[in-house]
C-alpha cells in the first residue's frame, strides 16, 4: 500500500487528476449498476411471487366454489382444474395430510420436483433450487390436505444473467469512457496552470510585461488569472519604482559627491596655497556635505517608515499629541523665521484642548514638510494659510495648508507621491530632494490618517491632512 501511495505521489499532477477522476467516475457507475441490478432482480422475483399468489387464490376459489370432492374417482375433474391453473414450466398438485401427492399437473417441470414428497404442514412461499413454491391448506368436505403451486424461475434467472452481462459490458465501457473523461477533465483543470507556467517562462525570457489571457467565464479560474495579472502588475510596478529609485538616488548622490571631489582635487593640485580659494572650496564642500547628509537622513527616515508599514506595525495607541495647536504654531514660526517674506496665517483655534492620535515629533515633521512645499511653490505669492477643523461625521481633525502659488497639473499631482519627483523647478526655483511628500504619506498612514492634494495650475495648492482624535 505504501509503495502504491509513493508511486501515485511521484506521478505528474495531470495524471493523478486523470487517475482519481477515472476511479471516482468508475466507482459512481459501479454503485449505480449495483443499485439497478439489485432493484431489477428484486422486482422480478416479487413479480413472480405476486403471480403465484394470484394463481393460488384463483385455484382455491374454483375448488371451493365448485365444491370439488377430492376422491380417486374424481381425479380427472381435479386435474382439469389444476391444468387450467397451471402455467408453462410450472406445476400444481394436491397433497394428502401426510404429504402424498393425489393429483399432479406438471408442464416442463424437472422430474425430481414432480416426484418430490411434499409436507402438509408447509404453508407459505419460498424459493429453492431455481423454483418458486407456494403451499396453502385445503379443506373440502371430509378432505384435509394442501394445494401446492410451483413455478420455475429459469426464465427469470436467464433475464437476470443477461442483465448482469449487459451491466458488466457497460461497466467496462464506463471505465474506458471515465478514463477518457478524466483525462479531458484533468487537461481542462490543468490548462490554466500550464498557461500560467508559460506566462512565467515568458516573463523570465522577455520581462515583466507578459500577462495571462483572461477568459470570458466569470469563475474561479478567471479570478485566479485576474489575480495573477494584478500581482504581475504590482511586481512590475515595484521593480519599475525600485529601478527609478536607484537611478534617482544615484543622480542625487552623484551631484554633491562630484562637487566635493572637484573642489578637493583642485585644492590638492594648487588651491591649498591660495587662502581665498581654500576658504571658498571648503565652504562649498561643507554645504554639499550637509546636503548629502540631509538626503541620506531623509532616505533612512523613509526606509524606516516603509519597513514599519510592510510589517503592518501601526503607531502605539499611547502616542498622543496633547497640544496640536501649539505644535502647528511652532512649525509655522520655524518656517516663518527661514522665510520672513512669507505671510503665514494660522487658524487652529478649534484644536485647543483636543488630543490627536500622533506624536508631537511626527506632527511637527508633517507640518514642516507641507509648509516647506507651500513656500517653495508659492511663486510670486506670499500668502500661506493653515486652517484646522473637526469633521462632525468622522470625528477626525482636518488640517489644511493652502497656498496661492503656481499650482500643479493633473499629471504632476499623479506623480507627487513618487520618491525624488519634483515639479518643474524652472517655474518655481525650488530645490529639495522630492522625498518630503512620500515621507509625509507614510507617516500619516502609520497613524491611520489620510493626506490628499488638490491643485490647479496658477491657482495654488491645498494639502489636507486628516488625523484621528483621541479621547481626553
Amino acid at each position: 500500500m505504501r509503495r502504491l501511495s509513493s508511486i501515485v505521489k511521484r506521478m505528474p499532477f495531470h495524471w493523478r487528476m486523470t487517475l482519481l477522476s477515472s476511479l471516482l467516475l468508475s466507482a459512481l457507475f459501479a454503485a449505480s449498476n449495483v443499485v439497478q441490478f439489485t432493484f431489477v432482480e428484486s422486482w422480478m422475483l416479487k413479480h413472480e411471487e405476486r403471480a403465484a399468489r394470484q394463481d393460488m387464490r384463483e385455484l382455491l376459489n374454483v375448488l371451493l366454489s365448485k365444491e370439488v370432492r377430492i376422491q380417486p374417482d374424481n381425479e380427472e375433474q381435479i386435474r382439469f382444474y389444476l391444468e387450467k391453473a397451471n402455467v408453462n414450466n410450472g406445476m400444481v398438485r394436491i397433497l394428502k395430510a401426510d404429504g402424498t401427492p393425489i393429483v399432479t399437473a406438471a408442464n416442463n417441470m424437472p422430474i425430481q420436483w414432480v416426484e418430490r414428497r411434499g409436507s402438509a404442514e408447509a404453508a407459505g412461499i419460498g424459493r429453492a433450487e431455481g423454483v418458486l413454491a407456494m403451499s396453502s391448506p385445503l379443506t373440502i368436505f371430509h378432505f384435509t390436505g394442501t394445494v401446492e403451486v410451483v413455478r420455475s424461475l429459469s426464465h427469470v434467472e436467464r433475464l437476470i444473467a443477461a442483465f448482469n452481462r449487459i451491466m458488466l459490458i457497460c461497466f467496462a465501457a464506463a471505465i474506458v469512457i471515465s478514463a477518457f473523461g478524466g483525462r479531458l477533465m484533468s487537461r481542462l483543470l490543468v490548462r490554466p496552470l500550464r498557461s500560467m507556467h508559460r506566462t512565467m517562462r515568458r516573463v523570465k525570457q522577455n520581462g515583466l510585461q507578459e500577462r495571462m489571457a483572461v477568459g470570458e467565464a466569470r469563475d474561479d479560474i478567471t479570478a485566479l488569472t485576474v489575480m495573477f495579472n494584478d500581482m504581475m502588475d504590482e511586481v512590475e510596478g515595484a521593480f519599475r519604482k525600485q529601478k527609478q529609485f536607484v537611478e534617482d538616488a544615484s543622480h542625487e548622490l552623484r551631484t554633491p559627491v562630484a562637487i566635493i571631489e572637484g573642489h578637493l582635487a583642485m585644492l590638492q593640485r594648487w588651491g591649498k596655497h591660495d587662502p581665498e580659494v581654500l576658504e571658498e572650496s571648503l565652504r562649498i564642500s561643507m554645504e554639499e556635505l550637509l546636503r548629502l547628509r540631509g538626503l541620506v537622513e531623509e532616505l533612512l527616515t523613509l526606509s524606516r517608515i516603509e519597513k514599519l508599514a510592510q510589517e503592518h506595525l501601526h503607531a502605539p495607541a499611547e502616542e498622543v499629541c496633547l497640544q496640536p495647536d501649539a505644535v502647528i504654531q511652532s512649525a509655522a514660526e520655524k518656517i516663518g523665521g527661514l522665510h520672513p517674506s512669507i505671510d503665514l496665517s494660522v487658524n487652529v483655534s478649534q484644536l485647543e484642548g483636543m488630543q490627536l492620535g500622533i506624536s508631537d515629533g511626527h506632527l511637527l515633521q508633517l507640518m514642516l514638510i507641507l509648509l516647506d512645499n507651500a513656500v517653495k511653490y508659492s511663486g510670486s505669492s506670499t500668502e500661506v494659510r493653515i486652517d484646522a477643523i473637526q469633521d462632525d461625521t468622522t470625528g477626525h481633525a482636518i488640517i489644511t495648508v493652502l497656498d496661492a502659488g503656481i499650482g500643479m497639473t493633473e499629471e504632476e499631482l499623479a506623480h507627487a507621491w513618487d520618491r525624488f519627483y519634483r515639479a518643474d523647478k524652472a517655474r518655481s526655483g525650488a530645490g529639495g530632494y522630492g522625498l518630503g511628500l512620500p515621507i509625509a504619506r507614510q507617516i500619516v498612514q502609520r497613524y491611520n490618517g489620510t493626506i490628499v492634494l488638490n491643485s490647479k495650475p496658477g491657482e495654488g495648492t491645498m494639502a489636507a491632512l486628516t488625523l484621528p482624535v483621541r479621547d481626553a
